[in-house]
């Protein structure tokens, strides 16, 4: 695909879409991982809308969870139903929900208490593997919800504060 240069000024996100298999058991999860109810939920059943999405049609059920101004969209079709992606996290198109945390170390211990599984270790950035220096000092740990979609969670510093 190739796309003009032109900027397009999108710099306002408004949300994210997760594809989930279980509704119920994803409002669970990420209600206990921010301790926010959902401020929407719905269904959809639309021909015009699943074309819009590059499929024939959508029947599915939805709830948002709202965190700091990022809606969570949790979308479970129906019809049709998807096959799980088992995104890992250096495949092409893959990408994963960050969630910034003050108390890395604190948030990662209670998380782990609460049975969260990690993939692996959690990280800090150290000179000589990563750039600029300003990140160094970073704290990231990555998992996965129900679904298998990459979460991460960090306390960053100089390049990747915002």
């Amino acid at each position: 695909m190739t796309v003009a240069a032109t900027p397009m000024n999108l710099t306002r996100p408004a949300h994210v879409g997760i594809s989930v298999s279980d509704l119920d058991a994803s409002i669970a999860f990420y209600t206990a991982l921010t301790g926010q109810e959902p401020v929407a939920r719905g269904t959809m059943d639309s021909a015009p809308f699943g074309r819009s999405q590059g499929l024939p049609a959508a029947t599915l059920r939805y709830a948002t969870i709202n965190i700091d101004g990022l809606g969570i969209d949790l979308i479970q079709f129906q019809d049709p139903v998807g096959e799980r992606t088992n995104g890992k996290a250096n495949r092409p198109g893959s990408m994963h929900l960050c969630l910034k945390v003050d108390d890395f170390d604190a948030v990662y211990r209670r998380m782990k208490e609460a049975g969260y599984g990690f993939l692996g270790d959690d990280y800090t950035f150290i000179a000589g593997e990563v750039t600029p220096d300003a990140a160094l000092g970073t704290k990231v740990a990555y998992f996965n919800d129900p679904d298998g979609t990459n979460l991460e969670i960090i306390e960053p510093k100089g390049g990747f504060a915002n």
